[in-house]
């Protein structure tokens, strides 16, 4: 496809009040903090998304490799991540044998009951409903029982209309169970349809329930896998999808688009407001692999590309960056295609990145 390059300069507020400094792409002037010099409404949208899922396959690192990609994450300190690890409450004790610094965790509960939790900072608590139980039967067996602040949040299949029902009832405000979506898998019939999908985001947006998703999503925009013949969902479809239900807008077609110029010129148009919004509504989604999902961003022009962490730097252990000034001012090339689509690589630091390359395994997190 023939392009023309464009290059731009630009200053942003630093994060965790660090000067800015980096890379533009294609003119837009976004400074190398990862999320500094873009509109608010963008960074809001992709702030604190993706958690760490990385025990849980395709992935599925050993407890020990895990933990240290963990580490050098946050040490790394990208606003796109949670900086939250998932574990396996089965698991807790080879966490505890492995662990010399403090995470914050997500705790997915494959056992009957919840395990002893006093030594651990547990913020999320996932579980799968069991066979003819209701999320606000979950919620009346573990509401008394969850440690500290932590969050509930139930699995459930896409078109389970009872499942959904059952909420309506629930304390909200940020009180009662959150919902999990599961929006892939081993076989094609894994994959909840657009319009289902949709029915549970639109669901969850009339009623005020926050959810988390999962599997299927390590890619930014929906395509085809030949492998299993069925589109899998993409991750910024996913976003976009429910800023349109927060709108009142249908999130069908935004989950059905494949065109990539589209996507990023909708997610650069979201107003501030419908960001908060959406983000509220949708807490995080895990990812077995946490470097594909900034990188794609990166290849997008939605975000830029972040200065590597210092040798030696100390892992943050905060749950949210704070916003410091600074300035940054950074020189990028990227393809500026007239039409609907937009650059699909962008040059930082001498090295050229595109979007990554669809994955086509699932995390079974």
């Amino acid at each position: 496809m023939s392009v023309d390059a464009s290059t731009g300069t630009g200053t942003g507020a630093g994060v965790d009040g660090r000067d800015a400094s980096g890379t533009g792409v294609d003119g837009t002037g976004v400074s190398g903090t990862g999320m500094s010099g873009v509109g608010m409404g963008t960074a809001t949208l992709f702030r604190e998304l993706v958690d760490d899922a990385g025990l849980f396959p395709p992935t599925g690192l050993p407890m020990a490799e895990a933990l240290e990609r963990h580490r050098n994450d946050l040490a790394g300190n990208d606003p796109v991540l949670t900086h939250r690890f998932l574990c396996p409450a089965g698991r807790l004790g080879e966490l505890r044998d492995h662990l010399t610094f403090p995470i914050r965790l997500g705790l997915i509960l494959d056992t009957p009951d919840l395990p002893p939790l006093e030594d651990v900072a547990v913020e999320l608590v996932e579980v799968r409903q069991a066979p003819g139980e209701t999320p606000g039967a979950v919620w009346e067996r573990l509401a008394g029982r969850l440690p500290g602040d932590a969050r509930l949040f139930v699995e459930v299949s896409a078109g389970d209309h009872a499942s959904l029902a059952s909420l309506t009832s629930l304390p909200r405000d940020g009180e009662g169970p959150g919902l999990k979506f599961r929006c892939g898998g081993l076989t094609a019939g894994a994959f909840p349809s657009a319009a289902d999908l949709g029915a549970l985001i639109a669901h969850c947006a009339r009623h005020g329930v926050p959810f988390k998703a999962t599997a299927g999503l390590h890619n930014a925009v929906r395509h085809f896998d030949p492998a299993l013949g069925v589109d899998r969902h993409g991750f910024l479809n996913l976003v976009l999808a429910v800023c349109a239900a927060v709108e009142d807008r249908d999130p069908v077609p935004v989950l059905k688009l494949t065109d990539v110029g589209e996507l990023v010129r909708l997610a650069q148009a979201v107003p501030d407001d419908t960001s908060a919004r959406a983000r509220e509504l949708l807490v995080s989604y895990g990812s077995c692999d946490t470097h594909t999902p900034i990188e794609d961003l990166v290849a997008l022009g939605l975000i830029a590309r972040r200065p590597p962490a210092p040798a030696g730097t100390a892992p943050h252990n905060t749950t949210t960056a704070t916003t410091g000034t600074g300035t940054g001012t950074g020189t990028g090339t990227g393809t500026a295609i007239p039409g609907t689509t937009i650059p699909d690589t962008a040059t930082t630091g001498g090295a050229a990145h595109g979007m990554a390359a669809p994955d086509t395994t699932e995390e079974n997190v």
